[in-house]
């Protein structure tokens, strides 16, 4: 899991600062940039005070160091703040799955939802939820959004075909995703011995 911040596909928070901390502007909604051959970026404007960019900078920072009780209690104040801006949610989540807390890390994807439906890293992240709670279909719909939005975006493409190959036995899928997702990704030996599998069950079938 990444944070909201991503090599593949990056989100900028806060585009402008307010030096009056006590007034603020709603969010708009986000904007996703494709770019074909690199990947996407989704920018949030909002005007915000340079405390909170700040706050967010270091939360973030904490988190990176491992320091996951401060690094929550600091994103929790910024996206309480500031709750028409999705990124903070993202990251929140993000940090709530890797301390184990599920129930809190779907509120705060769907959170961000609620502000940026078609925001693809909250729709794979949600997925990955969905699956690890045995909501199959559930998962497969937030998969398949975040690759309506970008369609080269492999981390939700792995993540589709390993949930139709070994959790929905759906052998079509699993083969169709595993092959778009090889021919961006070369390296991932892994997912090549995982499309060799699907390969050989579907010649048995058909034998």
């Amino acid at each position: 899991m990444k944070r909201a911040i991503l090599i593949l596909c990056t989100t900028s928070l806060l585009a402008a600062c307010n030096t009056t901390p006590s007034k603020r502007t709603a969010a708009t909604p986000a904007r996703i940039e494709i770019m074909d051959s690199v990947g996407f970026t989704i920018t949030e404007d909002s005007r915000v005070s340079g405390d909170v960019r700040s706050d967010y900078d270091r939360a973030l920072d904490l988190l990176g160091r491992g320091e996951q009780v401060e690094g929550i209690a600091l994103l929790e104040s910024v996206a309480n703040e500031y709750p028409d801006l999705s990124a903070p949610r993202i990251d929140l989540a993000i940090a709530y799955h890797n301390q184990g807390d599920l129930e809190s890390a779907e509120t705060h994807l769907k959170r961000a939802l609620d502000v940026n439906p078609n925001h693809p890293i909250a729709l794979n992240e949600l997925g990955i939820i969905y699956r690890k709670t045995a909501r199959f279909a559930e998962s497969r719909r937030s998969y398949e959004a975040a690759l309506a939005v970008y369609p080269g975006y492999h981390y939700a493409r792995r993540n589709l075909a390993v949930l139709c190959d070994l959790y929905l036995a759906d052998l079509d899928c699993a083969l169709q995703n595993y092959e778009a997702y090889m021919a961006t990704v070369h390296s991932d030996e892994e997912a090549s011995m995982w499309l060799r599998n699907v390969r050989f069950r579907m010649g048995d079938m058909e034998n």
